[in-house]
């Protein structure tokens, strides 16, 4: 496929992407039968117009003898992908990139706007590919990590203006693929042998035991060593809270918002297939997701069931260990999910009292000295440390414990430069023995 048809497709799907759609799901569907070269071009492409999304916006603004919210969709499309490629894609001459987007212009039934498009790129690099950003310090991380100036905000003043900008930067760099290695069936050191005989690179993580990291690893369906069930995808901050529940063989788990099941499997294999767990999921469809994982794995523990975790259900047994990670912005995660960084904080006004309770409904089915594990990807405090600190001080029967011994304080929220893995926050509590 020719470049421009390769760079065509990508304008097309960030024209879909613009009615809030999924970036992974259109991605998927409309690259899907690009050979591997074009497949690894577009979502360079695609992802990194996307992350950069507000940069290129601003720096539009700037060259543009028109308003950014007046111009053609399309027409701002073809020039977002064509300064992202002057600016971050040293494979690509800039000659190419202008020429490809100006031609873009009448492939998109725009041709109108090919004289227009050619001046802004043209004057872009005329002037250096530079650009002076704001002065205000608000909107400057706005602008040079292209994140709406309300999370930035947020992300200020739960932490500090440093940790912010320094998680900011971090979500615009190369992130790992994390594999969950199923001890049923395999090792850590076999399935990096296998990988590797793939021709895909793999390293065994000494951060939690059976994890993997993994370079570019293609479709997975169509790798036999998934389907046969040796790995299931979870990133390692995941796994590290699946590793503070520990639950053990012969247990008792529920996993109150499981779909797709990616803890519930692990803690499956961790307990050795040996017990029961609950995986339940408001869902029915997601449900069918947990059943069909399971099965893959050569699972047998788990029972998935469809349940809302808001309330109480009689029918539940009690148990030793419970998981609560419940519904969030997802903050933790704009690495792998770069849409949400435009969407606004309002959800991290709406979600505390879903997710407050979820955790009284969850606690309700531990046993005297039994425990819970409440998580979220978001690095909101009103979705995390506010919640914990609330249930703690409405309910004198639970008490605070440490998920991991060498952790500072009683709370741990993981930022991804800690680990090289998504952003996450980890609360353990246990009910105390009456």
């Amino acid at each position: 496929m020719s470049g421009g048809s390769v760079r065509w497709k990508v304008v097309e799907l960030l024209d879909r992407m613009d009615g809030n759609a999924y970036s992974n799901l259109v991605l998927d569907a409309g690259i899907n039968e690009f050979s591997q070269r074009d497949k690894a071009f577009a979502s360079r492409l695609f992802y990194g117009v996307i992350e950069r999304k507000l940069t290129l916006e601003y720096i539009i603004s700037k060259y543009s003898s028109r308003p950014l919210e007046k111009l053609d969709g399309s027409v701002a499309n073809i020039l977002k992908t064509g300064i992202y490629q002057l600016l971050y894609m040293d494979s690509v001459p800039d000659s190419a990139a202008v020429n490809e987007s100006v031609a873009l212009a009448a492939k998109c039934g725009k041709k109108s706007a090919a004289g227009f498009i050619n001046a802004v790129l043209r004057n872009f690099i005329r002037d250096g590919k530079r650009f002076e950003l704001p002065k205000d310090n608000i909107d400057r991380i706005s602008v040079e990590y292209s994140c709406c100036k309300e999370l930035v905000q947020l992300l200020c003043n739960d932490y500090s203006a440093e940790k912010a900008e320094s998680f900011l930067k971090n979500s615009l760099t190369p992130h790992k693929l994390y594999l969950r290695v199923n001890p049923l069936k395999t090792t850590a050191e076999k399935l990096s042998d296998d990988l590797g005989k793939l021709g895909i690179r793999a390293e065994i993580c000494e951060t939690v035991p059976n994890c993997i990291a993994v370079g570019n690893i293609g479709s997975m369906e169509e790798l036999d060593l998934f389907r046969n069930g040796m790995f299931h995808v979870q990133d390692l901050s995941s796994q590290m809270c699946c590793a503070a529940l520990a639950p053990k063989a012969g247990e008792t788990v529920i996993d109150l918002c499981a779909a797709p099941g990616g803890k519930s499997f692990t803690f499956a294999e961790d307990m050795e297939n040996k017990g029961k767990i609950i995986s339940a999921d408001l869902r029915e469809k997601r449900v069918g997701l947990i059943r069909k994982g399971a099965e893959r794995l050569g699972i047998t523990v788990i029972e998935a069931v469809r349940n809302d975790a808001k309330v109480f259900n009689e029918s539940f047994p009690k148990a030793d260990k419970v998981l609560c990670d419940v519904p969030c912005s997802g903050y933790g995660v704009i690495r792998s999910k770069p849409e949400i960084k435009y969407g606004g904080t309002e959800r991290t006004k709406e979600l505390p009292e879903v997710q407050y309770k979820i955790l009284s409904a969850a606690a309700s089915y531990l046993k005297n000295g039994g425990e819970l594990v409440y998580s979220t990807c978001t690095l909101s405090k009103a979705e995390n440390d506010d919640i914990v600190d609330r249930f703690l001080d409405e309910h004198n029967d639970f008490e605070a414990v440490k998920a991991f011994p060498q952790q500072d304080g009683e709370k741990l929220t993981i930022f991804p430069e800690m680990f090289d893995c998504e952003g996450f926050f980890i609360a353990k509590i246990r009910k105390v023995i009456t």
